[in-house]
This record gives structure tokens, C-alpha cells and sequence, in this order.
């Protein structure tokens, strides 16, 4: 008789907090192109998709990686980079709840302002702070970092 041999899965080494943050951003991009494209109900439901995978988001930037990167940064330059990005992620949160508001071509026009705000923001990160990041914290650094976000994101229900 054959013996079955055992595989154990091995689990993917933990992505580090920017893979995390680029995948949300990835995600939320692909849901701003689909609300562009859509209307009525169908554009009400990703919108709700959007708003929950924003709001979750911005909560694990600003209670986890944003604190990190400021404490972490030395520079003027690098420091008024996490505040202006607290600051985009206010100015979203003030756009967010009108966005359904209006007729359709006015919502239309409130989709393609989200869509500019949070692109905007998002592109700044990635060019912009991530590259800081990376030269001011270690790998082992910003896998912790990723774990981190992860469980918080998972309690957050994201």
C-alpha cells in the first residue's frame, strides 16, 4: 500500500505595510472606474463598496502607518508630507457623503471629483511617501508594520 505523503501548505511571507496600502489602493481604483461607468442602482452599490473600503483605509493609515512614518521621518519636507495627507483623507471624508446626492448627471460629476480627490492621493503616497518609508524603516520593520494593519483592517471588518 502506498503512503500518502503529507504536504503542508507554507504560508506566503506577510506583505509588508506599503504592498497592503497599494493593494487597497488598487482595489479602491478598480471601484472608482466601475462607478464611473455605471448609474442608478448599480453605481449606489459601489459606491457603498468605496465608501467602507475607504473609510476602513484611511482608519489603518491613521491609526497604524501615518503615526509610524511621522515618528520615523526627520525632515520638514518628509513630516508635511503625513500631514498633508490627513488632511486629503479629511477632505474625502467631507466629499464622501454627497457623493449620491443630486440628479444623475450631478452625481456623475461628484463620482468623477471623488475619483480625482482620492487618484490624487493615492499617486502622492505612492510616489511620495512610500519611497520615504522604505528608506526609514527595514524590511522586518514594515512587515510588522503589515501585520499590524492587516489585524486591524480584519477587526474592522475590511
Amino acid at each position: 500500500m502506498a503512503t500518502k505523503k503529507r504536504t503542508t501548505k507554507k504560508s506566503a511571507p506577510a506583505k509588508d505595510a506599503i504592498a497592503l496600502l497599494k493593494q487597497d489602493h488598487e482595489t479602491v481604483r478598480g471601484l472608482l472606474e466601475r462607478a464611473t461607468k455605471s448609474s442608478g442602482e448599480r453605481r449606489s452599490q459601489v459606491l457603498a463598496k468605496i465608501e467602507k473600503e475607504v473609510k476602513v483605509h484611511s482608519q489603518i493609515e491613521e491609526e497604524i502607518f501615518y503615526p509610524a512614518y511621522r515618528d520615523a521621518v526627520s525632515k520638514k519636507d518628509d513630516r508635511k508630507v503625513y500631514f498633508e495627507a490627513v488632511e486629503e483623507h479629511r477632505v474625502v471624508d467631507l466629499v464622501m457623503p454627497d457623493v449620491e446626492n443630486g440628479t444623475d448627471d450631478e452625481v456623475a460629476a461628484h463620482v468623477k471629483v471623488l475619483k480625482e480627490l482620492i487618484e490624487h492621493h493615492a499617486d502622492e503616497e505612492e510616489k511620495t511617501m512610500f519611497p520615504k518609508a522604505r528608506k526609514v524603516f527595514d524590511r522586518d520593520e514594515l512587515r510588522t508594520l503589515g501585520e499590524a494593519l492587516k489585524a486591524r483592517k480584519k477587526a474592522l471588518g475590511g
